[in-house]
């Protein structure tokens, strides 16, 4: 029962609406499907599937909202979490910041569902792990890894005549190999919607070229370098820049965006001219949801916001056009409700990894990034180390690993040192080149592999 269909779900949102004694009520229905497997040391360890389908309400009096969930879908359990969501509301404070539920909305299709990952089985798994296992065991390397893969919908429903609905599926997988005398490690990482796109042969052996290359890593005094950054590295930095495009934060003074004195710096130049950002659900390479909520209270009092997802250009030419407003601080401001970005594309060059290295003359190739940690939000300062393959490039060439480093940066002043953009590719749910940055801060050693 896990997944339902969208006549399947609308009948069990209308009924529950049915219900409603509330002066607005709305409703979300999520399912889904999830399967793992997970090895270590050449060994799995750990397989399953999960099935689970949760439904939301959230009824209003006024301004005084309350919100029950449950899994179970008998017509008396369906009244009762409604008439328990109409009695937390009504014991409920005010919420000031209330808005009252949007009306049908039209929301277009997106590609965010294939087929063939709806189809995984145990089997297909175990397959999935032994192509990843077998080239490490015959190279003398252990593996460690995780795939999981995830079918589901998700329904949204309210009283004022909104319905969504929106079937999707993904396919994660990650893999960090060893050399035997655990000096050299590395990493490889891939995400999709449709797993027909996925080899973990192929992820792996580029985690096992890493692994090897990097034992015997020598020590480089820190310091400021440029730096080659992997998607995947890039990925984490410029996610965390994004999620701080936000209206609100700016306008109170908790942002980088905020402007001295009031107010935000919207429309101002904040990086290199070739940084464009803009989120798109409709894009097929990384499809999102049609309409933005579905959870309990998660959009300041409606359970569901509803808005449609449109595609938004949040950055132009280094420009910030765009920052993401609440329905509430919309209303507040006089200006459109602008949904936060899920996912986004990030435009890049035509150069490949190897026209990125084979330019440089002195500089450090970072795989990925860990344990990231906010140093000054207002700057967006963070902190973090290097991990799973670091190397010295030098007159165009890999020289060889190096040791770990700990790193001090900020993804604004990041993208102010564009020295060049390769080609994008899909990580961590994103569309983002691999990035040569200049003066990249590297404030201390670390001896983790």
């Amino acid at each position: 029962m896990a997944i339902l269909s969208k006549e399947e779900a609308k009948k069990i949102l209308d009924k529950v609406l049915g219900y409603s004694k509330a002066d607005e009520m709305s409703v979300s229905l999520n399912g889904n499907r999830t399967g793992n497997i997970r090895y270590a040391r050449n060994t799995v360890s750990t397989s399953g599937e999960t099935d689970n389908l949760a439904l939301a309400v959230t009824a209003v009096f006024g301004k005084k909202v309350g919100s029950a969930t449950i899994n179970e879908f008998d017509d008396a359990s369906l009244e009762k979490t409604v008439r328990r969501a109409e009695e937390i509301a009504r014991l409920a404070p005010e919420n000031p910041e209330y808005v009252p539920m949007l009306g049908p909305q039209k929301y277009i299709e997106t590609a965010s569902y294939a087929e063939s990952t709806a189809k995984i089985n145990p089997e297909f798994r175990a397959q999935a792990a032994f192509d990843s296992i077998d080239p490490c065991s015959k190279k003398n390397l252990t593996a460690a890894g995780y795939l999981e893969d995830t079918t589901g919908f998700s329904a949204i429903a309210n009283s004022r005549g909104l319905f969504g609905y929106n079937p999707f599926t993904s396919v994660d997988f990650s893999v960090t190999t060893r050399t035997a005398d655990g000096t050299g490690s590395g990493y490889a990482v891939r995400d999709f919607n449709d797993v027909s796109k996925l080899s973990t042969k192929e992820a792996t052996e580029i985690a096992m070229q890493k692994a090897q290359a990097s034992v015997n890593a020598k020590a480089l005094e820190p310091g400021k370098y440029t730096v080659i950054l992997e998607p995947t590295a890039a990925s984490d930095l410029i996610g965390l820049m994004m999620n701080n495009l936000d209206a609100r934060n700016a306008e109170e003074g908790r942002s980088f965006m905020s402007r001295k004195g009031g107010g935000t710096r919207l429309g101002e130049k904040f990086f290199d001219e070739r940084i464009t950002i803009y989120s798109d659900p409709a894009n097929v390479e990384i499809p999102g949801s049609p309409f933005l909520g579905g959870g309990g209270g998660r959009f300041g009092g409606g359970g569901v916001d509803g808005r449609p997802m449109e595609k938004t250009l949040w950055v132009e030419n280094g420009i910030i056009k765009n920052l993401s407003y609440s329905r509430y601080w919309a209303q507040k401001a006089g200006v459109k409700a602008v949904p936060p970005s899920n996912g986004f594309i990030m435009q890049g060059g035509n150069q490949s990894m190897a026209d990125l290295i084979k330019s440089t003359q002195k500089g450090i190739l970072v795989t990925r990034f860990w344990y990231i940690r906010a140093v000054d939000p207002q700057t967006l300062l963070y902190t973090g180390l290097t991990r799973d393959g670091t190397f010295l490039i030098e007159n165009g060439q890999i020289k060889y690993p190096i040791k770990n480093f700990r790193f001090n940066e900020s993804p604004v002043i990041m993208l102010n040192n564009v020295e060049a953009l390769g080609k994008p590719v899909r990580a961590g749910g994103v569309l983002i080149p691999p990035m040569k940055i200049r003066d990249f801060t590297f404030s201390s050693l670390s001896d983790a592999v």
